[in-house]
């Protein structure tokens, strides 16, 4: 599609970004969101996210939890603002993330830094992770043991933040934290919920750089997101 055939924030960011080829992540095959660990029994200070996370990040260690941690060389916790009450979850660690130990600062982090200024908001407006918090060998899709040994971590930064709506970036997000089979084609464009919370799925930032069709679907869930924050539509 030519860049004169669609006018909005989204595609022109996406177009000055340019279209390099990545891997597209699939969905995981199962679920795989197992119990929380004995860590997740730990006491969380209410109304302090800061220190809340500041405590999870100490409980999570040098975490040996599952294979990936055996390859990995920085965890990627998360970053951002915990009392933002916007939360945007991918899949996991590339290998930018896994050199920095920054969530989302490869080229699909700078993408989606992109869109999310497309809809007026930063990454001081919101709070970014993972669903694994190492990055699986060669960029691959985590195990669903991986899910379920890194599962704590992720229900507990959701505990700390609650967060007012959770994004879910990719089809293993929206799999994991809504522990369905389902295509994220079927799960993207309304609202679900997640314990309470308001979910929206929408595509990676990477499927966008490899499938520049996709950028209309995420335009349209980002408009979404941008009226259910302005109160001008409601959640799940």
């Amino acid at each position: 599609m030519r860049r004169t055939e669609l006018h909005d924030p989204l595609w022109n960011a996406i177009a000055s970004f340019g279209l390099d080829s990545l891997n597209i992540r699939t969905r995981l095959g199962t679920p795989g969101v197992g119990p929380p660990g004995p860590e997740a029994s730990a006491a969380v200070p209410l109304g302090d996210p800061e220190a809340a996370l500041s405590q999870l990040l100490h409980d999570v260690g040098d975490c040996h939890r599952c294979r990936l941690g055996d390859s990995r060389k920085h965890i990627v916790f998360g970053e951002g603002n915990p009392s933002s009450g916007v939360l945007f979850v991918g899949e996991g660690p590339g290998a930018t993330e896994d050199e920095t130990g920054r969530p989302f600062v490869g080229k699909a982090g700078q993408l989606l830094d992109r869109i999310l200024g497309a809809i007026d908001m930063d990454r001081t407006g919101c709070y970014i992770a993972n669903v694994v918090k190492c990055r699986p060998p060669g960029n691959r899709v985590p195990a669903a043991d991986e899910v379920g040994a890194c599962a704590w971590i992720l229900e507990r930064q959701i505990e700390a933040m609650r967060p007012r709506v959770i994004v879910a970036l990719g089809a293993s997000a929206a799999s994991a934290l809504l522990e369905t089979r389902r295509g994220l084609a079927s799960l993207r464009g309304s609202f679900h919920s997640r314990g309470g919370v308001p979910l929206l799925a929408t595509y990676h930032p990477a499927a966008l750089l490899r499938t520049p069709a996709l950028k209309r679907p995420v335009w349209e869930d980002m408009k979404k997101l941008r009226a259910f924050l302005d109160g001008r539509a409601e959640g799940a």
